[in-house]
């Protein structure tokens, strides 16, 4: 059985999942593979709105992040549920620290190094493994950026990803105040 929570977030609603042990997956409710995780989460399992300690570990996380504090990512446990290689992406995620970014293409030269195997990574594909993260914001996948610094596709939309990395810059009442200028239509679900 599985756990799902809906938390409020300054930037809207996110959707947690988690089973007993570890969180699965945290997703803005507009973001495009919401449905598709919850669906292959629930095809073995049940998933319902309830409780459990990965939960209440991530929702803290989150109220300090949105705060504008900088929580450890390591005080809530996590299972990625991916291939292998996916694994390893949204692992080096976890790496990138705090108000910084990194490009696709550094983060597959880290991939190449730690493979240590000569065998060349394509930023594309790190790219599609960044793109189907489960858990964002907790594994920064928001933090990625293109080649020439652009700010490139984001499952929560590209106005999401500019907020979070304002809030990572200025702290979260930045993050606030440029959410009370947005348009709220522009969070919507894929």
């Amino acid at each position: 059985m599985l756990d799902r929570l809906h938390y409020d977030s300054p930037l809207g609603g996110i959707t947690l999942v988690a089973d007993r042990d570890s969180l699965l997956g945290l997703w803005f409710d507009w973001e495009r593979y919401l449905d598709d995780a919850l669906r292959t989460l629930g095809s073995t399992r049940s998933v319902t709105e309830g409780e459990s300690k990965p939960l209440d570990l991530a929702s803290q996380w989150m109220d300090d992040y949105f705060d504008g504090k900088r929580p450890d990512s390591s005080m809530v446990p996590l299972r990625f549920d991916g291939t292998p290689f996916r694994r390893k992406v949204w692992s080096l995620l976890r790496d990138v620290p705090y108000g910084e970014t990194v490009t696709y293409g550094e983060l597959a030269h880290r991939l190449e190094a730690m493979n240590g195997d000569g065998r060349r990574v394509s930023a594309r594909a790190v790219g599609g493994a960044v793109g189907h993260n489960p858990i964002s914001i907790i594994v920064p996948c928001h933090r990625v950026v293109g080649s020439d610094g652009s700010l490139t596709g984001y499952a929560g939309g590209l106005d999401t990803k500019v907020a979070l990395l304002e809030l990572e810059r200025n702290g979260g009442d930045a993050c606030r105040q440029k959410l009370d200028k947005a348009d709220p239509t522009s969070r919507t679900r894929f």
